[in-house]
């Protein structure tokens, strides 16, 4: 059984392809599906099928463009409502690719219409669990209660989750290789390993959701801690139940100019140091200077869907990267245009004297904008003031003026977004960053 596990970092998303006998198919894929395409070539294979385990929140998938440009066919739960051209792949289903057998098993909790995948091949097994089990731990069942065809509100999907996890995977040996949408790091979840596959077996003796307890018992752990909700996640699930536009000609229709200026809502993905140095009255300084850099997941917390911006890049030469990057959670649409910066009407970012707020706590108003379940876990600061980074555009005009703020986050990469948002909803605030340097208040 030929299997290949894709993985997009700043996501923490897997997506696969089987091959056999010169056929593919494609699980859960990302928005630039070239990656699919030369695996495919290589292996001198053709992509007859794409399976959608359920409409993602967290990412905008390929399946549609896939299907245009190869034929294939396009699996998911009939429960997903898709618009998009189908067939249903859900209990009693399968599917045969070369000498593989594909399976659906409808596996409601993450999502109404969740379906695993079980892929067998002799005596090997393997399953696709989406969203729906993860090494470690299981989705969250909080994200479908206003989007999507089926809605549910999260105490139903988390019983449906129980259900899931006490009957649905009993036929299935031990030895079955456990393939997972996510990883740590995903949204979709709150206590995903650092592993990126597993065995049944060993997701029986150690995953929490697999433990002998009772419905209430497996609900109250499920509901509870888990973390924010993006704006963009609804958003996502409602292009992806659609399919999404085809990638390449969406961004080249993106305007771009060198060496120039902008007002509105302005997006700067540069690094920190560059944005503080000299940047446009209105930016957010939300980097992407690392590939593995949280950009994605943060500019769709912090901008809304449909919200038009103009995206400050560091060098011609990033532009499509950058774009393409954005398409991953469908916001290339929003971009007014992608420009590089003048010298011109550009403003800094003042330095904390780190020295005056070490001796001088108490003549700044410290802002902790770290997420509800970090500050939960213990504060840097007594006096400091909660404002998730998620929220703080909103909660700004809460924030008192009449001390020099002071932002904070867990490592510096929050702050430097939080601390540009202050400035512009501040107009007459003092803002710091106290970046990095949080490293020195922690225990």
């Amino acid at each position: 059984m030929n299997i290949k596990q894709f993985e997009y970092k700043p996501l923490s998303h897997y997506s696969y392809a089987i091959i056999s006998n010169g056929k593919m198919a494609v699980i859960d894929p990302e928005r630039d599906p070239q990656q699919y395409y030369d695996f495919a070539k290589a292996h001198n294979a053709k992509i007859t099928a794409i399976i959608q385990t359920h409409p993602h929140a967290d990412f905008v998938s390929s399946h549609l463009e896939i299907h245009k440009n190869t034929g294939a066919t396009i699996y998911n739960s009939e429960k997903l409502g898709a618009d998009y051209p189908h067939e249903a792949f859900d209990d009693g289903d399968s599917i045969n690719l070369g000498n593989i057998t594909l399976k659906a098993i409808n596996t409601p909790g993450h999502s109404p219409d969740s379906i695993t995948i079980v892929a067998t091949e002799g005596d090997k097994t393997a399953m696709f669990t989406g969203d729906t089990l993860f090494i470690g731990d299981v989705g969250r069942p909080d994200l479908r209660e206003n989007v999507g065809n089926m809605t549910a509100k999260r105490e139903e999907l988390a019983e449906m989750m129980y259900d899931t996890m006490t009957n649905k995977f009993n036929d299935l040996p031990d030895e079955t290789i456990v393939y997972p949408a996510h990883g740590a790091g995903s949204l979709c979840g709150k206590n995903l390993s650092e592993a990126a596959s597993s065995t049944l077996g060993d997701e029986r003796m150690g995953n929490w959701a697999f433990k002998d307890q009772s419905k209430e018992q497996f609900m109250n752990t499920l509901l509870g801690g888990q973390p924010f909700i993006p704006s963009y996640f609804g958003f996502n699930v409602d292009i992806n139940k659609a399919g999404a536009d085809n990638l390449d000609p969406t961004i080249d229709k993106i305007p771009f100019t060198e060496n120039t200026t902008a007002t509105g809502l302005i997006v700067d993905m540069r690094d920190e140091a560059s944005f503080k140095n000299g940047h446009l009255k209105g930016s957010i300084n939300i980097q992407a200077e690392s590939d593995t850099a949280k950009f994605e997941t943060w500019i769709g917390s912090i901008v809304a869907p449909k919200e038009k911006f103009t995206l400050v890049i560091d060098k011609k030469e990033n532009k499509d990267k950058l774009l393409n990057r954005l398409a991953k959670i469908g916001y290339e649409k929003q971009v007014l245009k992608v420009i590089t910066l003048s010298d011109e009407n550009l403003v800094k970012t003042e330095a904390l004297d780190l020295a005056d707020f070490k001796k001088n706590p108490d003549n700044y108003t410290i802002v902790d904008i770290r997420n509800k379940s970090e500050i939960e876990e213990g504060k840097f600061f007594k006096k400091a003031l909660d404002h998730p980074l998620y929220e703080l555009r909103q909660t700004a005009n809460k924030i008192p003026t009449d001390k020099p703020i002071v932002v904070h986050c867990a490592g510096g990469y929050r702050s430097a977004a939080g601390s540009s948002i202050l400035e512009n909803e501040l107009k007459d605030a003092t803002v710091y960053d106290l970046s990095d340097a949080i490293e020195q208040f922690k225990n």
